[in-house]
């Protein structure tokens, strides 16, 4: 029975990572960047600071860029290869004939970026685990997210944390099975990859705060492992501070924002923020914009497992050509109905793996995911725009979702009954056919270019 457990996992998994290529180049061919959220503040990003390259470094202003708050290492490539174009390409309007080019070899490299996160974190699941294959259920629980894919196809740091933070658990994870017996080069292999993350996204500031408090929580190794958290965290300051110095003097905050805090929160505003009023008509029938108004879980739940949003479906901008409203409500009505399996799941082995073990880096994890979404409501709360929750969006959390799912996977994988574990894969494959659609751009190949 062992044995042909093993025989079902490997094809398994070969199958799971075919099926990933096809989605990965899918949505290649099918969806352009500037179809995304927010793209063109993230195009004039990229334009604005290309412009000066590679004679001199310029982050754009405010006036020049939406995303001026933004750190400048998600843009590093794109404008990299705009650069590269504009000395390449013939035309008369190199800042707008290069834009399809860099938004498509970003997409590209992000893809890759992507497939680089759920490799490193194959590698380090395996330190968690008696056997030595890679775990299969990690692959398919991350394959399911939805909110995934569109994270990977639109011009943002997002992606760019989930892989710096893979590398960041892997490597704290082999200096656990050291007993954090390090030396000086592990702590600038650690603290580099801290500044990194602090040059990608202001989300990573959300797990920062992990690192102090697991240490009044573990009962060994304490001395070690403050000593070389302190240090590394130092070494990612040195690194990446620069940048919100460079916020501080010239818009008088360490994390400015494009919009002001919303001064008119009170309770009932609090209140109808974190309901469920009125969601039932639509949330198993036709989970779309804009029927949730602003009520955060709703939204988010939607987002993560189908396309609330309506980004790889719909846009307002192109209506009559992606799949239409009504079609896909239904469908994607469907897609959460089946995914309260799969959060159940996910949810029921997360949180035994957090009562079994006592790991410091699950810790860590754990305690990364509890504070970012902390982090992230409040923030939602406080920078509300509007009545629709344009701040509600899954792939601003892509880094905590998807630590949930690796955490949950560790337990999964050490169901000992072979019939039992098989069961639960079997749902989750039965699961992942029916949202196939989800994972897909519905748009016409190379639009709209």
């Amino acid at each position: 029975m062992l044995k042909n457990l093993n025989l079902i996992k490997k094809s398994l998994f070969i199958i799971f990572v075919i099926c990933l290529l096809f989605i990965l180049v899918y949505n290649i061919l099918h969806f352009d960047p500037i179809l995304g959220y927010d793209a063109e503040a993230h195009y004039s990003y990229v334009d604005t600071f290309s412009r000066y390259l590679p004679d001199s470094f310029h982050i754009p202003t405010a006036n020049e860029s939406r995303e001026f708050f933004s750190p400048p290492l998600p843009y590093i490539f794109p404008s990299s290869i705009q650069v590269i174009c504009r000395n390449i390409l013939s035309s008369q309007n190199l800042l707008e004939d290069c834009k399809p080019i860099y938004g498509k070899m970003t997409q590209i490299f992000q893809n890759i970026l992507f497939l680089g996160s759920i490799y490193i974190n194959l590698l380090t699941l395996k330190l968690f685990q008696d056997k030595r294959e890679f775990n299969l259920s990690f692959l398919i629980l991350t394959m399911m997210l939805a909110a995934n894919y569109r994270t990977l196809s639109i011009i943002k740091g997002e992606i760019y944390i989930l892989f710096f933070l893979s590398i960041l658990i892997y490597l704290l994870s082999k200096l656990e099975k050291n007993n954090f017996n390090y030396e000086n080069r592990d702590i600038l292999k650690f603290g580099i990859i801290i500044g990194l993350l602090a040059l990608t996204r202001q989300w990573v500031f959300l797990i920062f705060p992990a690192f102090f408090i697991v240490y009044f929580k573990i009962k060994e190794n304490k001395k070690s492992y403050l000593y070389f958290s302190s240090l590394s965290l130092i070494v990612g300051f040195i690194i990446s501070s620069w940048f919100y110095f460079y916020n501080l003097l010239r818009y008088g905050s360490l994390t400015a924002f494009n919009t002001e805090i919303n001064k008119s929160i009170n309770l009932e505003r609090i209140s109808e923020f974190v309901s469920f009023d009125g969601i039932s008509n639509y949330i198993f029938t036709n989970p779309i914009r804009p029927y949730f108004e602003n009520k955060f879980l709703p939204i988010f739940y939607s987002d993560v497992w189908g396309d609330y949003w309506g980004y790889f479906t719909f846009t307002s901008r192109f209506l009559e050509i992606g799949r239409n409203q009504l079609n896909i409500g239904a469908y994607l009505g469907r897609v959460n109905l089946l995914s309260l399996i799969t959060i159940s799941i996910i949810f029921y082995f997360y949180f035994k793996t957090i009562r079994d073990s006592n790991s410091q880096t699950l810790l860590f994890i754990n305690y990364s995911i509890v504070l970012s979404f902390i982090g992230y409501f409040i923030w939602v709360l406080l920078y509300q725009t509007g009545s629709q929750g344009d701040t509600i969006k899954a792939t601003y959390m892509t880094q905590a979702i998807n630590l949930i799912v690796f955490i949950s996977a560790i337990s999964i994988e050490k169901i000992k009954k072979p019939s039992n574990y098989l069961s639960i894969i079997f749902i989750l494959v039965l699961i992942f056919a029916h949202n196939f659609q989800s994972y897909l751009s519905h748009f016409p190949m190379f639009f709209p270019n």
